[in-house]
C-alpha cells in the first residue's frame, strides 16, 4: 500500500493592480500630501539664511561699518567745521562712506547664499527637495533681497537721524533727499547684493564670484583715475559717471560728475542689469548639471 505524498503548497496567484490605484487598497496615510509651491521654497531658504553663521557675521560687520563710520565722520565734521560750512552740508550725505565699505559685506553674503552650496555639495540636497530649479533661485533671491533691504534701511535711518542731530547747524534735508538717502539707497544696496547672488549662481565658486563683484565695484573708478591721456577722456568720463561709487553718491546729490546719471537713474540701471543677469542665471541653471 503506497503512502500518500504530502501536497506542495500552491503559489499564490499574483495580484494585479490597475495603474494609478493605491498600492495598499483601503489604507489611508496619516501624512497629508501637499502640493509644494514657492512659499515652501521661501520658508526653506529663510531657515537656511538665518541659521548659518556667515549671515550673522557679514550683516553684523555691515551694521558696524555703516553706523560706526557714519557717526564718526559726522562727529569729526561737527568738531572741525564752522557754522557757515555746516550750513552747506547735508547730514544725510555722510552715510556714503560707511555704505561704500559696508557694501562689500552685502556682496559677500549674496555670493555665499548660492555659491557656498555648490562648494559643499548641499545644492544636490536642495534640488532633490525642490526639483524646480527656477523656483529655488527665485526663493533665494526673494529671501536675500528682503533681508538685505531691511538691514540696510534700518542702518541708514539710524545714521541719518544721528547725523542730523550731531550737525545741529547743518541745513535740513528735503523730503526728496530723505527718500533717496534712506529708501532709495537701501533698494540699490539690496539690488547690488542680489546681483552678487546671481553671479555666485553663475560662477559657482565663492572666491571667484566675490572677486568679480569687488572688481565691478572698484575697478572702473580706479582705472579712470589713471587715464590721463586726452584721447581717452571720453572713456574716462564714462567710467566716472557709471562707476558704482558715483551711483552711490547720486543718491546723496553729490555726483562725481556734472553729466551722466542723476536722480533715480542709478536704481533703474541696477534693476536692468540685475534682471538681465537673473535671466542668464535661470537659463544656465536649467541647462547645467548640479
Amino acid at each position: 500500500m503506497s503512502t500518500p505524498q504530502p501536497s506542495m503548497p500552491q503559489a499564490a496567484a499574483p495580484h494585479w493592480q490597475a495603474a494609478g490605484a493605491p498600492s495598499h487598497p483601503g489604507y489611508t496615510s496619516p501624512i497629508p500630501i501637499v502640493r509644494t509651491h514657492l512659499g515652501h521654497a521661501v520658508a526653506s531658504e529663510w531657515t537656511k539664511i538665518r541659521s548659518v553663521r556667515s549671515t550673522l557675521w557679514t550683516l553684523g560687520v555691515f551694521v558696524v561699518l555703516v553706523i560706526g563710520i557714519g557717526l564718526a565722520v559726522a562727529a569729526l565734521i561737527a568738531a572741525n567745521s564752522s557754522p557757515e560750512d555746516l550750513n552747506n552740508e547735508s547730514p544725510l550725505s555722510l552715510g556714503f562712506f560707511g555704505l561704500l565699505l559696508g557694501s562689500m559685506c552685502v556682496i559677500t553674503l549674496g555670493v555665499l547664499t548660492t555659491a557656498s552650496e555648490y562648494g559643499t555639495g548641499m545644492i544636490r540636497t536642495t534640488m532633490v527637495a525642490c526639483p524646480s530649479r527656477g523656483r529655488v533661485l527665485l526663493a533665494k533671491s526673494i529671501v536675500f533681497f528682503t533681508v538685505a533691504f531691511t538691514v540696510t534701511l534700518v542702518s541708514v535711518i539710524v545714521v541719518a537721524l544721528a547725523d542730523v542731530a550731531l550737525l545741529d547747524g547743518a541745513r535740513t534735508p528735503t523730503g526728496q533727499e530723505w527718500l533717496k538717502g534712506t529708501f532709495g539707497i537701501s533698494l540699490y544696496i539690496a539690488l547690488l547684493g542680489l546681483l552678487s547672488l546671481i553671479i555666485g549662481s553663475i560662477i559657482r565658486h565663492s572666491a571667484g564670484a566675490i572677486t568679480i563683484m569687488i572688481g565691478l565695484v572698484l575697478a572702473p573708478l580706479v582705472i579712470a583715475l589713471f587715464m590721463v591721456s586726452q584721447s581717452l577722456e571720453g572713456l574716462r568720463q564714462a567710467l566716472f559717471e557709471y562707476s558704482i561709487p558715483n551711483q552711490f553718491s547720486i543718491f546723496y546729490s553729490n555726483s562725481l560728475s556734472d553729466s551722466g546719471p542723476s536722480g533715480w537713474d542709478p536704481l533703474w540701471i541696477m534693476l536692468g542689469v540685475t534682471a538681465v543677469a537673473f535671466a542668464g542665471a535661470y537659463a544656465l541653471l536649467e541647462q547645467r548639471d548640479v
